[in-house]
């Protein structure tokens, strides 16, 4: 037997409460977050006639969906970085038109995600080189805030400060020796 994840915390109005929208999510919230966002890619797929497995996980207080496939399936085609971010932010809001909370899920498809840490990693290395070479600090493009954090745990594993700077979509990371 199933067991459903329980309704998230509505007031009186049908709203979700102040301290359920400031609350870190439960690890139920994050499970019904994932099948939510499931049950959307999934329906996605079929529309698009595209094949893949959805593998969900819920850690760091986000929900993560996967999708794969074998190999020679067609899914590559949604793997690029911008649809891959285009599609996480659509399935965003589908979860929460159906929770009344934001999401923070985060969907990697076809191994995207992997792909794109390798890629902020060469960058890494190369805005440090440039640090050692002589440079002050080394900016980087502007990116999601996913993927600062990422810089920001790169960084810091290679003993370097970063912080974000910029507002919006300009919105990156500059690199700079510990001080």
């Amino acid at each position: 037997m199933a067991v459903e994840a329980p309704a998230f915390v509505r007031d009186a109005a049908g709203d979700t409460t102040a301290a359920e929208r400031s609350a870190a999510p439960t690890q139920a919230q994050l499970e019904q977050e994932g099948d939510i966002a499931a049950d959307y890619i999934e329906e996605f797929l079929d529309i698009c006639d595209l094949d893949g497995d959805i593998d969900i996980d819920a850690r760091n207080g986000r929900a993560y969906l996967s999708v794969n496939a074998g190999e020679g399936a067609n899914i590559s085609v949604l793997s690029r970085p911008d649809t891959v971010n285009a599609l996480q932010e659509l399935t965003r809001l589908a979860v929460q038109s159906k929770t009344g909370v934001f999401s923070r899920l985060i969907l990697d498809i076809g191994g995207s995600r992997d792909a794109r840490e390798a890629e902020l990693t060469a960058l890494v290395t190369r805005a440090i080189e440039r640090i050692e070479a002589g440079a002050s600090s080394a900016a980087l493009p502007a990116m999601s805030s996913y993927e600062r954090k990422l810089v920001h745990d790169i960084v810091g594993e290679r003993g370097y400060t970063s912080e974000s700077d910029g507002e919006g979509r300009d919105r990156h990371t500059v690199i700079s020796r510990r001080a």
